[in-house]
């Protein structure tokens, strides 16, 4: 019988965390893990102009290694919504469908929700609306070291990790000025081949 995967919550995840979720049966997300620092749980890549781009949720001063992924807060003494979201349209809006999708995405970026976890649940449920995929979620009643019934994927999908996950090429918005980028947000997918873009995960 083919396992299921933990995983934690990200933000606007890379296309190899939505590519294992499109191969599991089960998908469990990570409510109690410390949250770690430098990670996709509140940083996305995407294709700007300029290249690469990461955009990244500051987090309250009080949400340091030892605070659980539920409890983490997000800081809004910046304000990071309009500069994500302007960052998003500068890098998208010429691309085949980001207006498509522009009233799905524009509210998270004008709403406070309090706690990051929340945030990333409800973009993450979007997302899998978006790309139709049904996995059988559930989530974490406590942290365990070892799972030993699930395919573990917390600490394998990272920026500081070079990852063997090879993406499918397809069209992006600036491949002309800077070559295909692989494997970044999936909204660069999104808005690049809209409904195809389960085919490419």
């Amino acid at each position: 019988m083919e396992k299921g995967v933990l995983l934690p919550l990200f933000y606007l995840g890379p296309i190899e965390y939505f590519s294992k979720i499109k191969e599991s049966p089960e998908v469990n997300i990570e409510k109690f893990e410390h949250f770690p620092k430098q990670t996709y749980r509140n940083r996305a890549s995407i294709h700007s102009p300029n290249g690469k781009l990461d955009l990244t949720i500051p987090i309250r001063k009080g949400s340091r290694v030892h605070t659980k992924m539920k409890d983490v807060r997000i800081s809004y003494d910046a304000d990071w919504q309009r500069l994500h979201w302007r960052s998003l349209q500068t890098s998208y809006r010429s691309s085949s469908y980001f207006e498509y999708y522009e009233d799905d995405f524009a509210p998270f970026y004008h709403q406070k929700i309090e706690f990051l976890f929340d945030f990333n649940l409800s973009l993450f449920e979007l997302c899998l609306k978006l790309l139709k995929l049904n996995p059988t979620l559930a989530y974490t009643e406590e942290y365990i070291q070892t799972p030993s019934n699930l395919l573990n994927f917390r600490d394998t999908i990272s920026p500081k990790k070079q990852s063997d996950f090879i993406s499918k090429p397809y069209f992006q918005v600036f491949e002309d000025q800077h070559e295909f980028l692989p494997n970044l947000s999936i909204v660069d997918l999104l808005f690049s081949q809209g409904p195809q873009s389960k085919q490419f995960l």
